[in-house]
């Protein structure tokens, strides 16, 4: 894909002080991991092993819904498209695989004990809200080499130890989790700091989307993808509140994100990256033997370590579309 992406000058400039890397570097990073990944995982559903076959529906419905997601971020490394139109098309992409995906979803943990039964058009929101958050949370992720795909990874291999283990045993999922792993390990040779390669916006969004749906036909392995991906999440919310408090846009491109922050406070971009590796994986491993009502506490421990980290974290100033600050 490096090569393919040279050829046909899909490449990231560093024409934005964001922008960390000092020559052109190829993107569509993300194309490779897709068809390893589906690569493996169809010829697996033609070929049952472990009983795939009983999730074969739901990755079909992903796989369609990911090549959508794929495309449209291929049109958008090659031409920026209107950040309304990328979130229209995605969004349509995801609309289809959650209502599809609603029968993987009938439940959820009553952290107080019991569950909660939900209907078709319920699970069928909250799957939505739930793949629209960590496919933009990842995309925003990659800011750093090796972030994105590192912390995907980090959440596919907690999701196989949870289906490995015999309270959730799940051998299907845990094949299929420990083949996404697989897949960003093998970007990662040539996407960790310096990279080689990057992911894309096809990449990067794919990434979020398939650890979404890798929690949803888990059996509802929410509360652990979150878990995960709590930092980052907690971030995007953060630098939302603090861009709609200053009456700004949304969706334009600055160095307010933490990843960005640690550098700006002294840290090098690999301890930038291996220190939120960390914290992914920490709070990520606790799902193994927490229950609800303390997965939920631990998610009030992230929220008090965010504050933490954001008091004492350097600032930097807001940069303007153009990538200057006001």
């Amino acid at each position: 894909m490096k090569k393919a992406a040279q050829s046909l000058r899909v490449v990231d400039r560093p024409d934005q002080p964001r922008k960390l890397h000092s020559r052109p570097t190829p993107l569509l990073g993300g194309v490779g991991i897709f068809l390893s990944f589906w690569a493996i995982v169809l010829f697996l559903i033609f070929n049952p092993v472990f009983g795939i076959e009983r999730i074969s529906n739901g990755l079909i419905a992903a796989l369609i819904s990911g090549i959508i997601i794929l495309l449209v971020g291929i049109a958008d490394d090659l031409r920026p498209l209107p950040a309304k139109v990328r979130l229209l098309f995605v969004a349509t992409a995801i609309l289809f695989v959650a209502f599809h995906a609603a029968p993987w979803l009938t439940k959820i943990t009553n952290p107080f004990g019991g569950y909660f039964a939900l209907g078709k058009i319920v699970s069928g929101t909250l799957i939505f809200f739930w793949l629209m958050g960590t496919t933009y949370t990842v995309k925003i992720l990659d800011g750093l080499d090796g972030l994105a795909a590192g912390v995907a990874g980090i959440g596919a291999f907690i999701i196989f130890l949870l289906a490995s283990v015999t309270k959730f045993y799940q051998p299907n999922v845990a094949l299929v989790a420990a083949i996404f792993l697989a897949a960003c390990l093998g970007f990662l040779i040539f996407n960790f700091y310096p990279a080689k390669i990057f992911l894309g916006e096809s990449g990067s969004m794919f990434l979020g989307f398939m650890l979404g749906v890798l929690a949803v036909i888990s059996g509802g392995k929410i509360a652990t993808a979150l878990l995960v991906m709590a930092i980052p999440i907690l971030d995007l919310a953060r630098v939302a509140y603090v861009r709609i408090k200053r009456k700004q846009s949304v969706f334009i491109g600055d160095r307010e994100h933490l990843h960005f922050r640690l550098l700006d406070a002294g840290f090098s971009h690999r301890q930038a990256v291996l220190f939120l590796y960390c914290l992914s994986f920490l709070f990520g491993i606790t799902t193994l033997f927490l229950s609800s009502l303390h997965k939920l506490y631990a998610l009030g421990g992230l929220l008090v370590l965010m504050a933490i980290i954001n008091h004492y974290v350097g600032r930097h100033p807001l940069l303007t579309k153009e990538g200057r600050s006001p």
